[in-house]
């Protein structure tokens, strides 16, 4: 699985191929916003740009998926590296600073860390399901499954 690497948070995440890297961050307890995100963001629709993150550029070049028009209309005026974590889908190994507008105050020596260990590349596709055993008795709770009761009689148990 790809693995995103929080260089602010010293955490590595692992995720599925194609997930959006905001819902990854927000599953995973990772802070992505700053005060104004915290009172009000929208949700991962694109348009509030509190959700921006920094993508240190290492390993693949292609390890989220291109840049929505969304973000080259909101980003216009932001380094090219950065991107709005609610439009950006994970599909290889990526290394990311949250809340790069925070300044990078103490983030040299975590950067410098994060690019000392390398990113597992991880697969590029989703894992096949699990092989369905073979069972040839019906689950009681599948439409159309039927299921006796022993010592009942329905048709006797209505008539009273």
């Amino acid at each position: 699985m790809p693995v995103i690497r929080f260089v602010r948070e010293g955490r590595d995440v692992e995720c599925y191929p194609g997930e959006n890297l905001r819902e990854v961050a927000l599953r995973e307890g990772i802070e992505l916003y700053g005060l104004k995100g915290k009172l009000g963001n929208c949700g991962g629709c694109g348009q509030c740009i509190t959700c921006f993150v920094d993508v240190v550029p290492a390993g693949s070049a292609v390890a989220l998926s291109p840049r929505t028009g969304v973000e080259e209309r909101k980003l216009i005026r932001r380094p090219q590296t950065w991107r709005l974590a609610c439009q950006a889908l994970v599909e290889h190994s990526v290394l990311v600073v949250t809340r790069p507008q925070a300044g990078e105050a103490g983030l040299a020596p975590l950067l410098a860390g994060a690019l000392a260990r390398p990113l597992p590349p991880g697969p590029t596709a989703w894992p096949e399901p699990p092989a369905a055993e073979a069972d040839s008795s019906p689950d009681e709770n599948e439409p159309g499954a039927t299921r006796e009761v022993a010592g009942s009689d329905i048709a006797s148990a209505t008539s009273d």
